[in-house]
């Protein structure tokens, strides 16, 4: 039986998304991704290279840690379509790290029988610390009985909803003071890791500050 849809009528502000914890990064994951992404940057599965370049070790690709955030989006707006994914890195990802991907509802509103939900999203390693953070726009049914209507050709339900917001869309104390840190502590952070959002490891791409999927996106039922 495929998973209840989740609908515009039942999300509150402040709602928080279930956590998802995924299993502690290994090599074997990075070869693997490497091959089904195509990005063979030898800094994510060659060794010796990335110690020649003054790395500890292998570190995941950003993108990862990005495609397990989406993860987290998919798997709670069930039947949503995404509108807006976009996220900032913030720490290097090792093997051995545990990713816990995390996310609340931030805002919501709908007008013209468009129903919209804005969400805060953030990843953190097994110590607390901030990995990425980033934000989604999921748009969504107002209920059962508006999705029965307009897959029928008829008009949609119309409830004017203004805009709701968090008064402070920082993320909760659970996530450490580093959930949602000021500009000036992300670059602290990056300098304590030698590296920066705009440039990682010499001879390796520059990554961008931020990351953004422009297109909309079924989210899987």
């Amino acid at each position: 039986m495929p998973a209840r849809k989740l609908y515009f009528e039942a999300i509150r502000v402040g709602d928080e998304l279930p956590a998802l914890a995924k299993a502690p990064v290994d090599r074997v994951q990075l070869s693997r991704y490497a091959g089904a992404s195509g990005d063979f940057n030898p800094v994510h599965v060659d060794e010796l290279y990335a110690k020649s370049v003054g790395m500890p070790s292998v570190y995941a690709p950003g993108m990862l840690v990005m495609g397990m955030l989406g993860q987290l989006i998919s798997d709670w707006a069930r039947g949503g379509q995404m509108r807006r994914y976009n996220v900032r890195f913030i720490k290097m990802v090792w093997p051995g790290d545990t990713v816990v991907c995390k996310g609340r509802v931030s805002d919501r509103h709908g007008s013209g029988g468009r129903y919209f939900v804005e969400i805060d999203l953030w990843a953190e390693n097994q110590k607390g610390e901030l990995l990425m953070k980033g934000s989604s726009q999921i748009q969504l049914f107002y209920s059962l009985e508006d999705e029965n209507r307009q897959r029928s050709g008829q008009s949609p339900i119309v409830v004017e909803v203004p805009r709701e917001s968090l008064s402070n869309a920082a993320a909760p104390a659970s996530a450490t003071s580093a959930s949602a840190p000021s500009e000036e502590g992300e670059e602290a952070d990056e300098r304590r890791e030698g590296v920066t959002s705009k440039k990682t490891v010499p001879r390796e791409k520059p990554a961008a500050k931020t990351a953004t999927l422009p297109s909309a996106k079924k989210a899987k039922k």
